[in-house]
């Protein structure tokens, strides 16, 4: 029988990985660590070759975001595991408790490009982490401020969100915007091979195979452009082998248009993680997430991406993927997914494996990321479909497209509105969730005030 130690349970049992607090041996829990760190390492590194590529950040540069993101994933998951704080608390602690794994968000993608476009990389990490705090509040009162955020909102964020990362991730495919390849043959063909073993794998693939499928797609994608010639390694020889990330690399500049939209991404960010708390103690545990739970996970995520931005890193948000692995496998044991966080930090330490990363094709980067934009953009239909599409339904979303969106996409329109409006109506995603808060209060929906607040994780 194995031993009790306080609150765990020491062991090596293979029970202990589906009980929360059980210690099994390293040989049982490593495994299972690596393969959380699979599930994820893609899509963890993905949002800042899209952004730095943009912005057309040095090699150098990108290696310290990728190192950066590695060793911010992995603290903040040991936060969410193991959470900074007691019950006893005036503040509510920092961490959810749960088996739930960090990773840099997507959903500040599209964001971060428009904020970098106009104020740079400083401007991005000003407005994360000021922008930050709208999320830690958010944690705190969370109880009244859910009936806000309904799924036709969050539905609607989804769907513009989708849009505006559909055109990135195709420009990627094509070799990225500027290059002087654009759309050539050897960019499309490189695009084509990770996107069709992307698709082989999600239709023939079992267990692992599917899930690492983007992961393993893209190691394909590369070794088809080493073959090709398509990738030049002298930034990996220059790198060095071991450096500990130095916080403040890029420094800061704080604007108010730029902490207003990371702002107002933050808030779905924050329901994001809502979703994927519920999704994993439904799971694992046959009941819905507490409000301490809840509220912990997202302050979590809060301070992830705060600390992220210290060390020039984009937000952090609760990852889909690896609750949907937690509800496949059911292994709950925070000992396990804290070794996959540790593999982490550990890789974030080594500068080589991020110079190998960054030289890595947009191409292929494109073939792997354009399914995953257009899931999002997929998947706020599908949670728009839930709402239904009642009379008043379709007016709040005629309101919330005709202008959130609509008024972005024309933005010479702005130009003599008030400074505040212009924030506002800037970018996207932030036009589109600010218009349809303000709609759905507006035009309220007298039919479901009984109905009980859920967000459903796929």
């Amino acid at each position: 029988m194995p031993s009790k130690k306080g609150s765990a349970v020491v062991g090596g049992g293979k029970d202990l990985v589906y009980q929360l607090h059980g210690r099994p041996s390293l040989l049982v829990a490593l495994p299972l660590g690596l393969q959380h760190v699979l599930a994820m390492f893609t899509g963890n590194l993905a949002p800042i070759f899209v952004v730095a590529g943009i912005l057309s950040l040095s090699k150098p540069d990108m290696i310290v975001m990728i190192q950066g993101a590695m060793i911010v994933s992995g603290l903040t998951t040991l936060v969410q595991l193991y959470p900074i704080g007691k019950r006893n608390w005036v503040l509510p602690r920092i961490g959810g408790e749960l088996p739930i794994v960090m990773g840099t968000s997507f959903a500040f993608v599209p964001t971060s490009i428009t904020v970098g476009q106009m104020y740079g990389i400083q401007g991005i990490l000003g407005g994360a982490l000021l922008g930050s705090l709208v999320e830690f509040l958010m944690g705190i009162f969370i109880r009244p401020l859910k009936r806000f955020f309904p799924p036709l909102v969050v539905g609607s964020v989804l769907l513009a969100l989708g849009i505006k990362l559909l055109a990135v991730g195709v420009n990627y495919f094509a070799g990225g915007v500027g290059s002087k390849d654009y759309g050539s043959p050897q960019n499309l063909m490189l695009g084509a091979i990770v996107l069709v073993t992307v698709l082989l794998l999600q239709r023939f693939g079992r267990g692992m195979l599917k899930v690492s499928s983007l992961l393993i797609a893209i190691l394909v994608g590369y070794a088809a452009a080493v073959a090709m010639g398509r990738i030049d390694f002298s930034p990996v020889a220059s790198a060095a082998w071991f450096s500990v990330p130095k916080p403040f690399h890029f420094g800061f500049s704080f604007h108010l248009d730029a902490v207003l939209s990371f702002a107002a991404v933050y808030i779905v960010s924050g329901l994001e993680t809502i979703g994927n708390t519920s999704g994993i103690t439904i799971a694992a545990f046959n009941r819905e997430a507490t409000a301490e739970e809840t509220s912990g996970a997202i302050m979590g995520d809060s301070f992830g991406s705060a600390l992220a931005a210290v060390f020039s890193a984009l937000p952090n948000t609760a990852f889909g993927q690896n609750a949907g692995l937690v509800a496949m496998t059911k292994v709950v044991n925070k000992w396990c997914i804290a070794t996959g966080a540790m593999v982490l930090i550990a890789a974030g330490l080594f500068p080589k494996i991020g110079a190998v990363i960054s030289v890595m094709p947009s191409s292929v980067l494109g073939g792997a990321v354009i399914t995953v934009f257009a899931m999002i953009l997929i998947n706020g239909v599908k949670m728009l479909s839930k709402s239904g599409f009642s009379d008043r339904n379709l007016l709040v979303l005629g309101v919330t497209f005709g202008i959130g969106m609509g008024f972005s996409m024309v933005p010479q329109l702005l130009e003599h509105l008030p400074k505040v409006l212009q924030y506002l109506f800037r970018d996207t995603v932030t036009s589109v969730c600010i218009v349809s808060i303000v709609a759905n209060i507006l035009f309220p929906d007298e039919d479901s005030k009984d109905k009980k607040f859920v967000i459903e994780v796929e």
